[in-house]
């Protein structure tokens, strides 16, 4: 590594970090824009997002593993991320926007990548006939993709809650249940609904490249829970300052890495350098865990009182830690808490420690928020969209980026394990209140902005 980047201790300490702590860079995603990719013929549009999609990212995942070897370091995902296709369809004399979905399945095959983002649509105000269209098309789509990801941005604070896009995203998940109700629901781990959602976020499924954007950039997402928990094991003792010093302390090293990988990826690619996602998110491998470092601060089980807190105090520490490594911090940048993905998380729901209603508290201070998480698959509609809407108001009220990741377990019932695969993980069905709330969800409308929407 650079010795201008790093100095001898630090490189062997980040090497320690990569053989015994679960360090790793956890995807170099590359945005990719559509935007003239638009014809009047679906089959012309598609061929325009396969061609150039294959053209863009034709090298990506051999930089990522010549970085990889190159300088040791794991990079677990290569993904591609493009303009929300309801903009890039819209003049496309078609209905059924699911030939989109396979356009970008094909060229994510084509390109070796793990997963294409940007099936997506923003309706926060409202909705153009295309966005009809491809949020009508998203349960089909995610049926017949194996690595197409969806997102729907449905609130913000400047403009409110689009409650009819709510109540219709509880339907499209119980639909997109149904058509993969074979495979446990999986099409639902590929789909997000989002409030204030980032155009430059590296992660799946909530990615898409914005309108913002440049042409061709790359977003490098750096994860590291293990490092986190083993500098906390280190210091039992410590007071709420010194552990909050702890956590930058690692945030800081993570960040460090993650910027090398950023910056050596964009040159060999001949794109421009966007942001590095800061956000610590786990996986289903030992030890790769936020709920454990939940635990090395003190508490018995994630969902015990002083979660929250924690969780406070984590996601402050580890975005101050970072942005004092890079000036190029974007995306989410915080810790996630998908209860599938995390293999304590979702032990501590299983024991009942941990339940959707403390997960929800526990959105208000963390990235996303409802994340993988697993309900029975007689669900209804509205309770899902319900569950959405709460979500939705935690980002809206608080400026923050706030998501909901709900799997409908179709024929598994509350205590049961549903098991996704992969870095989905596994889950067990978790207890949805039975209390109705049709009528609320039937007045439609927007739920307006909050008065700090007016800040200018």
């Amino acid at each position: 590594m650079a010795k201008g980047m790093f100095e001898d201790f630090e490189i062997l300490e980040t090497i320690r970090m990569f053989q015994e702590e679960h360090l790793d860079v956890r995807t170099i995603t590359m945005g990719i824009s559509l935007m003239d990719c638009a014809a009047g013929s679906a089959d012309e549009t598609c061929r325009r997002i396969y061609d150039k999609i294959c053209s863009r990212a034709e090298r990506l995942v051999a930089v990522g593993e010549d970085i990889s070897r190159e300088y040791g370091i794991p990079i677990i995902n290569k993904r591609v991320s493009v303009t929300p296709i309801s903009q890039v369809a819209a003049s496309s004399r078609t209905t059924d926007y699911a030939v989109f979905a396979r356009a970008l399945e094909r060229a994510a095959d084509n390109v070796g990548v793990n997963f294409i983002g940007g099936f997506s649509a923003l309706v926060h105000k409202g909705y153009t006939d295309s966005d009809r269209r491809l949020i009508a098309s998203i349960p089909e789509a995610l049926a017949t993709t194996e690595k197409v990801c969806s997102s729907v941005n449905v609130a913000t604070t400047r403009t409110g809650i689009n409650m009819d896009a709510v109540r219709e995203m509880g339907e499209v998940i119980v639909e997109t249940a149904r058509l993969t109700a074979d495979r446990d629901a999986l099409g639902c781990a590929k789909l997000v609904v989002f409030a204030n959602a980032p155009e430059d976020n590296p992660f799946m499924a909530g990615a898409f490249t914005g309108s913002g954007e440049p042409e061709c950039v790359i977003n490098v997402g750096v994860s590291g829970p293990g490092v986190v928990m083993k500098a906390l094991e280190r210091c039992p003792e410590a007071d709420f300052g010194e552990l909050a010093d702890t956590i930058k302390r690692s945030a800081f090293k993570i960040t460090r890495v993650g910027q090398l990988v950023a910056r050596e990826a964009s040159r060999r690619l001949g794109a421009t350098f966007g942001i590095l996602d800061l956000s610590l998110a786990p996986t289903p491998a030992v030890g790769d865990s936020v709920a454990r470092i939940l635990e090395a601060m003190g508490l018995e089980r994630a969902g015990a009182w002083g979660t929250t807190a924690a969780l406070a105090m984590l996601n402050d520490a580890v975005k101050k830690g970072g942005t004092m490594a890079t000036s190029s911090t974007g995306g989410l940048s915080g810790a996630f808490i998908p209860v599938s993905e995390d293999a304590a998380m979702a032990k501590a729901a299983a024991d009942g420690a941990l339940s959707i209603e403390k997960l929800e508290a526990m959105t208000a201070v963390c990235s996303l928020g409802l994340d993988m998480i697993v309900v029975p698959g007689d669900i209804p509609s509205n309770s899902l969209a319900g569950m959405i809407a709460d979500v939705m108001a935690i980002g809206m009220i608080n400026s923050k980026t706030t998501g909901a990741r709900l799997i409908p377990a179709y024929g598994k019932k509350v205590g049961e394990w549903v098991k996704l695969g992969g870095l989905f993980g596994e889950a067990p069905v978790m207890a949805v209140s039975q209390a109705g709330n049709d009528a609320f969800l039937r007045r439609g409308g927007r739920i307006p902005a909050p008065l700090q929407s007016l800040t200018n």
